[in-house]
C-alpha cells in the first residue's frame, strides 16, 4: 500500500555537536560558531536541491539539529550542477566561490561518512552531475555511445 509508513530508524548515534566537531575540524575552521554556519548553510543548500526519498533517508541519518536545516528547504525547481550549487551557495552567503567551495567539501564530507556509501551512492544518482566531488568522491562518467 502507498501509505504504509517506514520502519523507524535507530535515532542517529552522533551529535549536532560532534558533527559541528567533525566540520570544525574538516575545514580548519578556527571556531565552533564558524563551522556551525558552515554546516547550517550548506545543509540548507542542499536541502533545496535533493529531493524524494534519499532527502528522507539522509534526514533520518543526520542529528536533528542538521536534519530540520535539511528539510527545512522547500525544493528548488533550478537542479543546479556541482559548480552551479558552489556559485549558488557563494552568491547566497556573500562569500568567493572558493570559500564556498571549501564550506562545501567540509560538511559534506562529514555527511559522506554519516550517509554510508549505499545512500551516498543514491543521493549522487539522483542529483545532477559534479556533485560527486563537492562529496568527495570520484565522478566517474558513462561512456558515451561512438557515432554510427
Amino acid at each position: 500500500m502507498y501509505d504504509q509508513p517506514r520502519p523507524n530508524r535507530a535515532a542517529p548515534a552522533t551529535t549536532f555537536e560532534q558533527v559541528l566537531e567533525r566540520v570544525r575540524y574538516e575545514g580548519a575552521y578556527p571556531t565552533r560558531e564558524r563551522a556551525e554556519a558552515a554546516v547550517r548553510t550548506v545543509l540548507a543548500a542542499l536541502g533545496r536541491q535533493l529531493t524524494g526519498d534519499e532527502r528522507v533517508d539522509l534526514a533520518q541519518c543526520l542529528p536533528v539539529e542538521a536534519a530540520l536545516t535539511l528539510t527545512a528547504q522547500i525544493p528548488d525547481t533550478r537542479h543546479l550542477t556541482g559548480w552551479g550549487f558552489v556559485k549558488d551557495l557563494a552568491a547566497c552567503t556573500g562569500v568567493s566561490p572558493a570559500v564556498a567551495r571549501w564550506d562545501t567539501g567540509a560538511v559534506l564530507a562529514v555527511i559522506t561518512r554519516l550517509a554510508g556509501p549505499e545512500l551516498l551512492a543514491r543521493i549522487l544518482r539522483r542529483l545532477p552531475g559534479g556533485y560527486a566531488l563537492l562529496f568527495g568522491q570520484a565522478e566517474l562518467r558513462q561512456p558515451e555511445p561512438a557515432a554510427a
